[in-house]
């Protein structure tokens, strides 16, 4: 994936992942989670469900 120095508005934490398919979503604006116990500890804590988005063709 090419890198720029483009300014975004939005950045998450999918910004440190290595998955280019993450990667493209990483200044979305949503505050999305890779896979793992910092999401799931958050949803519990929070009493919310998990969003699963396993990718699209």
């Amino acid at each position: 994936m090419s890198t720029d120095n483009r300014q975004h508005k939005h950045t998450n934490r999918l910004i440190h992942e290595k998955s280019p398919y993450l990667l493209q979503h990483a200044h979305n604006p949503v505050d999305w989670y890779p896979w793992g116990p910092e999401a799931f500890q958050k949803a519990a804590r929070e009493s919310k469900a998990v969003f699963l988005s396993i990718g699209y063709s």
